[in-house]
């Protein structure tokens, strides 16, 4: 239900409603750079949230939303994150937990190979991507799709929808927002790919983060490829990820 200050959303199960709502106080304490509406209410089926008057993100606001994306999970990693471990859930002080990176994906990369929606092959490839090397610097995943980004009248980005909040490598977040903007819109120009990726390493640099480079951002990308397939066809996904993946070259 929406009204010109509110919007509620529903929720399956009240346990569903306290872990959404400790996602977004995580974040408003730890990734503070990234806006979020207010919570104005919790009930035991919904939350109120403050209403945004914004638009879906479009490619032309690739490089605002990656910059703020950067600093949002720079600032997680160096307030609570950087104890934190890409195979292990990370306890929230409500009690609730962020998830592990491995886990959920392994378990969906399963389902997509029963349905026959991904290879052995394809599976293969991104094993490395799904064993990461202990002591890998942890972001986190909110499913930032161009439909959980809005921008406002003044070019401001606000996130929404945080309910599956989880732990993920740096560049993980933002190769899902360049995934689903091209599977939506078509291919995105080689220079806002990179310059995507480039904007969002600058901000990493303010807190001294390793660059995430485009070897690492395309495996990201080729996962995200897979564990959206199912959708391919709804939600505004027009063109399967292989039609649209940007031909480059790792040059860091």
């Amino acid at each position: 239900m929406t009204t010109s200050d509110t919007f509620a959303k529903p929720y399956r199960t009240s346990e569903d409603v306290h872990q959404a709502a400790a996602h977004h106080a995580w974040l408003t304490e730890h990734a503070h750079p990234l806006r979020q509406p207010p919570i104005t209410a919790v009930h035991d089926d919904r939350i109120d949230f403050a209403f945004i008057h914004g638009r879906h993100t479009l490619i032309a606001d690739l490089l605002t939303v990656a910059t703020v994306l950067g600093r949002a999970h720079a600032a997680a990693w160096a307030s609570d994150l950087h104890r934190a471990r890409l195979t292990t859930p990370h306890p929230l002080p409500s009690g609730h937990v962020l998830a592990d990176f491995v886990t959920p994906r392994v378990a969906a990369l399963r389902r997509r190979h029963q349905a026959g929606l991904a290879t052995t092959e394809q599976l293969a490839a991104l094993e490395p991507l799904l064993e990461p090397v202990p002591g890998t610097p942890v972001a986190f995943y909110k499913d930032t799709n161009p439909r959980n980004v809005l921008i406002t009248a003044a070019g401001e980005p606000v996130a929404v929808d945080v309910d599956d909040l989880t732990l993920a490598p740096f560049g993980y977040d933002l190769a899902k927002l360049l995934v689903t903007l091209s599977m939506t819109h078509g291919p995105i120009p080689v220079g806002y790919f990179t310059a995507a990726l480039d904007f969002y390493n600058e901000s990493l640099s303010e807190m001294s983060l390793e660059p995430v480079s485009l070897t690492q951002f395309l495996g990201h990308a080729d996962l995200h490829h897979l564990l959206t397939l199912p959708y391919l066809g709804t939600g505004g996904y027009r063109h399967p990820w292989p039609t649209v993946r940007p031909a480059l070259e790792d040059s860091q």
